[in-house]
C-alpha cells in the first residue's frame, strides 16, 4: 500500500462484475483501497459487492456496500447521503456502470435505446448531481467517468452499437461540461476511454475473439482491468491535481495509431 489515496473516500459504481474474473470496477475498487481510500461499493444487488467488500477487508482495507438502481435520482441521492454519513466526506466518484446493446437506428427498439441511455448516461449524471455538493463541502474532489473507444470510433462489420456508442460519446461531453462548471471549486472531472481490455464480459466472446482483439491493438498485447484501475488511481489522486477535462484513452494505441498503407 503506497497511500496515494490515504484519507480519501471513494464511491465506485458497478463495482462488482457479472461473472468470474476481474472487471474494471472491481479492479478500481481494489486499487483505491490498496492506496488507502475507504471505498463505497455500489451494485444493483448487494451479494456480489459484499463478496468484494470481504476480499478488500481481508487485505486490511475498508469498504462499505450500497445496493440500488443508481439510474434513479432518489437512489443516487441516498448513495451520496450514505457515503457521508458513513465516512464523513466524499472525495472521489468513479462512474463505472454501463451496458452494451446491439442495434442500428433501424433495428434498435426504443425501450432498449432508453435503457442504454438511462444506464450509461443518466446514472453518471444523477451520481454527479448528488455527489458534487458533498465534494464541495470537503474542499474539492475527483469525478472519473468510464467510457469506451466506441465513443470515438464508428464500429463497422457487426450488428450495430448505436445506443452504446451514443452514450459513450455523451459521457465525453458530460465530462468536459462538468470539468468546466466546477473547476473553480477544485472539483475535477476526467474520463477514461477504455479499449478492448479483457474482462468477464469480454470472456463471453470466446478465445478466438479474444485473440482477434489482441491482434488489432498496436501494442499487440492484451489490456486488463488493472490497466484501467491504474489510470483511475492517478486521476483520483493529488498527483493529477492540475488535470481536468481530459479524455484519456487506455487502449494500447488503438484510437491513435494506424498502420501506414503500402
Amino acid at each position: 500500500m503506497v497511500g496515494r489515496l490515504t484519507g480519501k473516500v471513494a464511491v465506485v459504481t458497478g463495482a462488482a462484475p457479472r461473472g468470474e474474473g476481474v472487471g474494471n470496477g472491481m479492479a478500481t475498487a481494489i486499487a483505491f483501497a490498496r492506496e488507502g481510500a475507504r471505498v463505497v461499493l455500489v451494485n444493483r444487488h448487494a451479494a456480489r459487492a459484499e463478496k468484494l467488500g470481504a476480499d478488500i477487508a481481508k487485505e486490511g482495507s475498508e469498504a462499505a456496500v450500497f445496493a440500488g438502481d443508481i439510474t434513479k435520482s432518489e437512489v443516487a441521492e441516498a448513495l451520496a447521503a450514505f457515503t457521508t454519513r458513513r465516512y464523513g466526506r466524499l472525495d472521489i466518484l468513479h462512474n463505472n456502470v454501463g451496458v452494451g446493446q446491439d442495434g442500428t437506428p433501424e433495428t434498435i427498439e426504443l425501450d432498449v435505446w432508453n435503457q442504454v441511455l438511462q444506464t450509461n448516461l443518466t446514472s453518471a449524471l444523477v451520481c454527479a448531481k448528488y455527489c458534487i455538493p458533498k465534494m464541495r463541502e470537503g474542499g474539492g474532489g475527483s469525478i472519473i467517468n468510464i467510457s469506451s473507444i466506441a465513443g470515438f470510433l464508428g464500429l463497422s462489420g457487426g450488428p450495430g452499437k448505436v445506443g452504446y456508442a451514443t452514450t459513450k460519446a455523451g459521457l465525453h461531453g458530460m465530462t468536459l461540461s462538468i470539468a468546466a462548471d466546477y473547476a473553480s471549486e477544485n472539483i475535477r472531472c476526467n474520463c477514461i476511454v477504455v479499449g478492448s481490455v479483457y474482462t468477464p464480459l469480454a470472456a463471453r466472446l470466446g478465445e478466438e475473439a479474444r485473440e482477434r482483439r489482441r491482434q488489432m491493438v498496436p501494442l499487440q498485447t492484451e489490456g486488463t482491468a488493472w490497466d484501467v484501475a491504474n489510470a483511475a488511481v492517478y486521476l483520483a489522486s493529488d498527483e493529477s491535481r492540475w488535470v481536468t477535462g481530459i479524455l484519456l484513452p487506455v487502449d494500447g494505441g488503438l484510437s491513435a495509431i494506424r498502420q501506414w498503407p503500402h
